[in-house]
């Protein structure tokens, strides 16, 4: 039946598609209408089809087969990790996650926080834990302290009665994480990594080595930088170790990382397919043959640049469809971050939302019931090539300047990141990139609440600390993170925190169609600054307009109409109000430059720089930035 249905389909060559593009396109450039300029280095195509394929060379793997990029295990079983600080109240930690495994979760992550454990202190944090069946994971680890950290643990886990090979558990040891964050390194850090390896050989579910990816993204980078540098990261250590008598693949089995999930969905998915290919690759030049060594272990957290803390609870929505891309992805663990998490300590109820999106991915969308759910979709599959491809030039550009140390120490890594955080910006500055809630479609009504603080809108998200005692041994300056919305939270906290809303009326009037999009367009515009705007829907006549904004006693009125309307109407508004409230044009008509030489001099548009526009009309409102 399949052959007579498809026989009334006959097939399309690329041919005959370009070809229709093209008359639709109708003399168009095709490459700035249609393909997509992407940040990572590489275009992106309107469309893509089976021939696209040929010449990717892991398409006819399965999973768990070399070079894994259809996934290290024959399932897609994920574990749904929640994190709870552990740097004071080691019983109230200990409440806290036993309460989240009772939910849903079944692995934890301890923050420490530089804090040293002795065994009894361990053994309270990991009371009525069933070691067997949770997996346990350690961050913020002292490089100087971690193996007590681990000591401690074993004694209780032996204590416990917990077999060797049931253990399952981490430790975030990175030397290369304070170098990257505080750009501090230890001269014994490697020999200190070592002795961790060699503290748990006896336990093949123990990882003590960190590759924090996630610095990269909440510097700003690009997807393919942070699997570049990341693979960077993981092979320096390799070779630090490998150097210190230790086995390639001992060591390979002892990496853990930790990736941020960005909100580009299919971009995310790609980027943890390569991931797995890239890796693989990588310990085998080592000399490594056993399959199982070159599984990556990968760890995933939803990204802290994309929360907000203006309209926070759209932070939920980011974070479900970014644990999305991860689970279809096949990672081995996930933390989505509670909605509130840029701005204050999670409650129950923003650790239990958190939670349940997991649970609803696996429990309601059965996501864990297919593996490798984008294999042999024509885009994902490309992207994933395209992410490989670019992700492994990065690495060898490090390689070629003497390893991750040597290029972060001469800046290299710094400058490349910067040069695509700052691309980032512009595009939110403009709005060609939207944070929603923040620099476009705003809530109106929103205030910040006391919470909302000036230090939180504007420092620099806190590192983690690196934790020995190398205070003196900064090499290079570190990767600042941040978040992407922090620069429109502190312009619109800045209103908030003034004692005054200034007032935009839209003085709508001519064209129905174009003064009502022109107004919702403004109203979205000021409101981003936490401007008071006033929407009308159209006035009879020019001179009602100005009898309304007066009354109403507006700060900033917008002229809101068609192009062709401006030449004559403009003028008229800007005489009718005088001094009285600041005129402005939306849009950038063609009559500009004879408005220009009326003194109507304010014009607000698509071109616009959003930011730093609103940032002159707050200084002109006496509002001073924060």
């Amino acid at each position: 039946m399949s052959e007579k249905l498809f026989a009334e389909f006959p097939p399309v060559t690329t041919e005959q598609w370009e070809e229709a593009i093209n008359k639709d396109l109708k003399g168009a450039d095709y490459d700035k209408k249609l393909v997509w300029k992407t940040i990572e280095g590489f275009n992106v195509r309107p469309y893509y089809r089976a021939e696209n394929l040929a010449d990717i060379k892991f398409m006819d793997t399965r999973p768990g087969q070399f070079p894994f990029v259809r996934g290290t295990k024959n399932t897609n079983e994920w574990l749904i990790r929640q994190d709870f600080c552990a740097c004071k109240d080691l019983e109230e930690a200990n409440r806290l996650a036993l309460d989240a495994l009772m939910k849903g979760a079944n692995s934890i992550g301890f923050e420490l926080r530089r804090k040293n454990l002795d065994e009894k202190e361990m053994a309270v944090l990991l009371k009525d834990f069933c070691l067997q069946a949770v997996e346990v994971n350690f961050t913020g680890c002292c490089p100087g302290k971690t193996r007590g950290v681990i000591d401690s643990f074993l004694k209780v886990a032996e204590s416990m009665g917990v077999a060797k090979d049931e253990i399952r558990a981490s430790f975030d040891f990175s030397p290369l994480h304070a170098l990257t964050v505080k750009g501090h390194f230890c001269d014994d850090a490697y020999d200190k990594l070592a002795d961790c390896v060699k503290a748990v050989a006896d336990y093949p579910g123990i990882r003590v080595v960190a590759v924090k990816a996630y610095d990269f993204n909440s510097a700003g980078s690009s997807i393919s930088q942070e699997l570049g540098y990341a693979m960077a990261i993981g092979s320096e250590y390799l070779t630090a170790l490998t150097d210190r008598g230790l086995d390639a693949a001992e060591v390979a089995r002892r990496i853990k990382f930790t990736f941020a999930i960005s909100g580009n969905y299919f971009f995310e998915i790609a980027k943890f397919r390569a991931a797995r290919v890239l890796w693989a690759n990588i310990v085998k030049a080592y000399g490594v043959e056993c399959p199982e060594a070159m599984k990556i272990k990968v760890h995933a957290v939803t990204s802290s640049w994309n929360q907000t803390v203006y309209d926070a609870y759209v932070n939920m929505l980011r974070g479900t469809t970014e644990a999305m891309s991860a689970a279809l992805a096949g990672v081995d663990s996930i933390v989505v971050l509670p909605f509130d998490h840029a701005f204050r300590a999670p409650n129950e109820f923003s650790n239990r939302i958190a939670r349940n999106t997991q649970s609803i991915l696996k429990e309601e969308a059965h996501f864990d019931k297919v593996e490798d759910p984008g294999a042999g979709s024509y885009y994902i599959e490309t992207l994933t090539s395209s992410i490989a491809k670019a992700a492994w030039d990065i690495f060898k550009s490090v390689d070629a300047k003497g390893g991750y140390v040597e290029a972060f120490k001469a800046g290299d890594v710094q400058a490349a990141v910067k040069a695509v955080s700052d691309k980032k910006d512009q595009a939110i500055a403009k709005r060609r990139d939207t944070i929603l809630g923040t620099n476009q479609y705003p809530n109106f009504l929103e205030k910040a609440s006391d919470e909302i603080t000036k230090e939180i809108v504007t420092r620099y998200a806190e590192p983690a600390c690196c934790g020995s005692k190398c205070e003196d041994k900064q090499i290079a300056e570190p990767l600042r993170p941040y978040r992407g919305a922090q620069a429109f939270e502190a312009l619109r906290l800045a209103t908030d925190r003034s004692g005054k809303q200034p007032q935009a009326f839209m003085l709508t009037f001519g064209n129905l169609a174009m003064c009502r999009a022109r107004a919702q367009f403004s109203c979205n515009f000021f409101a981003v600054a936490g401007f008071k705007v006033v929407d009308n829907n159209r006035f009879s006549s020019i001179e009602e307009g100005v009898e309304a904004a007066l009354a109403a006693k507006a700060d900033i009125v917008v002229a809101c109409s068609a192009d062709d309307e401006y030449a004559e109407a403009v003028p008229k508004i800007a005489e009718l109000i005088g001094d009285k409230a600041i005129v402005v044009v939306a849009g950038d008509p063609e009559c500009r430059p004879e408005l220009e030489a009326k003194g109507i001099k304010k014009y607000i548009h698509v071109r616009c720089n959003v930011l730093e526009t609103l940032k002159e009309y707050q200084a002109e409102m006496g509002i001073k930035e924060l």
